[in-house]
């Protein structure tokens, strides 16, 4: 039997919350293992009940999901964050990746693709379609610009060719396996150089590491 996958839902509204339960409760590999209604109780959640991936809504009140997934990534790379939204150009998203988030679901998206992205999550896979992280960045650049950033040197600058290849190849949101394929290396050598990446980048995921190559690519 599968190992049991553990689940915190955190949103404000209630009838989300009971949504995502139902749809949850249809994988017999998953739990949900607690819900709460602000980031204040998401945080207090997730430390006392240590779910593996945690489905956090980016706007609520009190404490909304960006500062909760802040002050989670405070204590480590897990739980899994998975960022619940209505757009995917909502302003805050980005920030929320940026912050640590695994990836982020859209609300309407089909129960099934809800299920398998929560499974990948607790596996540590990104949960972005490789579209995602350029655009957000380019549409956070056309909100925000900051000719500074492109005198500033990339952390992309400390890394050999050879795990430069790596950082690019998970930028495209591509497995391990894929990885291995694509650049003629075994899967335990991928998994070694993306934990070499997380180290030298200062990243809690892939999705982090995806984003600063986008942003480099953004200079050029």
């Amino acid at each position: 039997m599968a190992e049991l996958i553990r689940v915190l839902i955190a949103d404000d509204d209630p009838l989300v919350r009971v949504g995502l339960t139902l749809v949850l409760g249809a994988g017999p590999d998953l739990r949900v293992v607690g819900e709460a209604g602000d980031g204040a109780e998401a945080v207090a959640a997730a430390r006392e009940l240590r779910p593996d991936v945690v489905l956090m809504d980016i706007r609520m009140p009190r404490m909304d999901g960006l500062a909760a997934t802040a002050e989670l990534r405070r204590d480590g790379p897990l739980p899994a964050i998975v960022v619940l939204t209505t757009f995917d150009t909502d302003e805050h998203l980005l920030g929320a990746l940026r912050l640590g988030a695994n990836g982020f679901l859209l609300k309407d998206i089909a129960p099934t693709e809800i299920l398998t992205a929560v499974r990948r999550a607790a596996a540590g896979e990104s949960i972005l379609a490789p579209s995602v992280v350029p655009r957000l960045i380019s549409h956070a650049i056309g909100r925000t610009p900051d000719p500074a950033a492109d005198r500033r040197p990339s952390p992309l600058d400390r890394l050999s060719e050879r795990e430069r290849d790596v950082a690019q190849a998970v930028a495209t949101g591509a497995s391990n396996a894929e990885i291995s394929r694509d650049l003629h290396m075994s899967i335990a050598t991928v998994k070694a150089y993306v934990s070499r990446l997380l180290e030298k980048l200062a990243c809690a995921n892939r999705v982090q590491i995806a984003i600063l190559v986008h942003e480099a690519a953004q200079r050029r």
